[in-house]
């Protein structure tokens, strides 16, 4: 790697050079953003199994790490819910230590990808695949809070299955508080900006419910108690033994992290308008992060499309906002670890519901289901598997749908045409065949080319026309080697004309120029091509009858 490559996935002062235009709202997003991470690192802290201090760690760590380090400005990192649920078997396996393990390898695996630039692999994800993604993790996430506000269900259900359970066990009685908070605060939220756009509202609206339900002690649940310091950093004792066995758990992890904070970020650059944005880079600053989580005794972190969701829709736009949302934490631990638990969890779950709503790209949605059948099919399972199922899962099945689709449209447009013989009319044309392959000529359509180059019993010699020819694979070329042997043994003389230079290495390689009868019929313009093809159906027509089958037949 270059020095200048290298120079691009570390912080420069260019990454704060906007701080002086938006540092006011930076502050207050991080501030929001502080508060309503808090619940949810705990939350995810626990579902892991590694306690709610890991997720609170994981949080301050991994999220100013990946701040100053990642390769987007306003990406939030730290414990995420898909990776809750990865770590569960590796703590029941393995125990809480392996974690720090796990989260060092991953990280170091992480790094590495950014090094090579992997992460530029990012862009292949085909657009309907995103769209879905985002608007099942609006789904997922708005899904989530129904149970902190209508009561809590058995850990570790998925969310649409949870959401449902508690609908049917709530007990609507209890219920009116924590709905009547929600709807303050989304009413909140949804007004304020029509009076003054610059306030935080999700924050003010957090704020001033907190108090309300202070002073007329209502019957809320509290976010409780938290931790009140941080660890101090250690490096895990390595165990080879251990090593091994949790060396797939690590690339699982590294698989998770990269896919998952990657396409958060890809989201966060269509939430901000903000371009500027360094897959390499976040790969780098992601592993990093992982890799200090550990030391503290946090777990592996991710890019957070909620908590980044919630930093954007604040007003954060650089840095500073992420930079300061680990700050509040960390001073949530030493400082206010008070009053912030006893804000009230139907207040925070509000934020999530209104910030989940408008996370779903209703416009970009509605654009794809009108574009083609293909897109749409992409876009709506991508987004119910990721609902369903798995994040990791959606987005590799999304991928592989579209890939489908996208071969069978190379294939559809691929292909090979019979032409007629645009030149002054011979006598000797009616023996000849011009094929003109166009396109593609790869796996997905081979077996179709194979079946559409055909003599007919008074075609003498077929020319095959291949300077249209764009993309050629071994497949493909393979093909064309066995069309070419099987004109050749039905006695018809095989001219090819016009291979491109870059496919000519690939058909020597692997037989199609081999197959010719003589290196002879290799032609680069159609001309002499046609010029050959006659005379040689001149010269058939004057000679004795022609050798049996599978023996050589002169040329000129």
């Amino acid at each position: 790697m270059s020095l200048a490559a290298l120079r691009g996935l570390l912080p420069s002062p260019a990454d704060y050079a906007d701080v002086p235009r938006h540092w006011r709202s930076d502050l207050a997003a991080g501030a929001t953003v502080g508060i309503v991470a808090l619940p949810l690192a705990l939350a995810f802290g626990i579902s892991s199994g590694a306690g709610a201090a890991a997720g609170l760690v994981t949080a301050v760590v991994a999220g100013l790490v990946a701040a100053v380090f990642g390769g987007s400005n306003v990406q939030v990192s730290g414990p995420t819910g898909a990776m809750a649920v990865v770590l569960v078997p590796i703590v029941g396996e393995h125990g809480v230590a392996a974690l720090a393990v796990v989260g060092i390898l991953a990280g170091l695996m992480l790094m590495v990808a950014g090094a090579l630039r992997l992460g530029q692999l990012i862009g292949l994800v085909p657009w309907p695949v995103i769209a879905g993604f985002t608007a099942g993790i609006g789904v997922i996430i708005f899904l989530q809070q129904v149970p902190l506000v209508l009561g809590p269900v058995e850990a570790g259900t998925r969310p649409v299955t949870a959401a449902w359970h508690a609908l049917q066990g709530a007990d609507w009685a209890a219920a009116v508080w924590p709905l009547a908070v929600v709807a303050v605060v989304v009413a909140l939220m949804l007004v304020v900006p029509l009076w003054n756009d610059r306030l935080p509202v999700s924050l003010l609206a957090i704020v001033l419910v907190t108090v309300a339900a202070e002073v007329l002690d209502l019957p809320l649940a509290r976010i409780g108690q938290i931790p009140s310091s941080l660890p101090v950093p250690t490096l895990p004792s390595v165990d080879p033994a251990l090593l091994q066995t949790v060396l797939t758990a690590a690339i699982a992890v590294a698989a998770l992290s990269a896919i998952e904070s990657l396409l958060s970020a890809r989201v966060a650059v269509d939430l901000s308008g903000d371009a500027r944005y360094n897959p390499d880079r976040e790969l780098v600053g992601q592993g990093m992060a992982c890799i200090a989580s550990g030391a503290f005794g946090g777990i592996p972190a991710t890019g957070a499309i909620a908590r980044t969701a919630v930093n954007v829709r604040a007003g954060g736009r650089t840095r500073l906002s992420v930079i300061t949302h680990s700050l509040v934490l960390l001073g949530v631990i030493y400082l206010a670890s008070g009053p912030v638990s006893r804000i009230p969890m139907a207040a925070l779950a509000a934020v999530l519901m209104l910030t989940a709503v408008r996370m779903v790209p209703a416009r970009e949605i509605r654009t794809i289901l009108r574009s083609t059948r293909s897109d749409a099919v992409v876009l709506v399972l991508t987004m119910v598997v990721t609902v369903l199922v798995d994040l990791v899962e959606a987005v590799q099945i999304g991928i592989a749908v579209a890939a489908v689709f996208a071969l069978r449209a190379v294939a559809r447009t691929s292909g090979v045409r019979r032409e007629p013989i645009d030149s002054a009319p011979d006598p000797a044309d009616e023996r000849i065949a011009v094929y003109r392959l166009s396109g593609s000529m790869f796996f997905g359509a081979a077996e179709r080319v194979r079946s559409d180059v055909q003599a007919e019993g008074h075609i003498d010699v077929v020319i095959l026309a291949f300077s249209q020819l764009r993309t050629l694979d071994a497949t493909g070329a393979n093909t064309l080697a066995e069309i070419v042997r099987a004109l050749e043994r039905q006695g018809v003389t095989v001219l090819i004309k016009g291979v491109p230079s870059q496919h000519m290495a690939l058909m020597r390689s692997v037989g199609v120029i081999d197959a010719l009868r003589d290196r002879r019929h290799l032609f680069d313009a159609f001309p002499d091509a046609l010029e050959h093809a006659r005379g040689h159906v001149r010269r058939a027509a004057a000679s004795p009858p022609a050798a049996p089958l599978g023996e050589p037949v002169p040329t000129g």
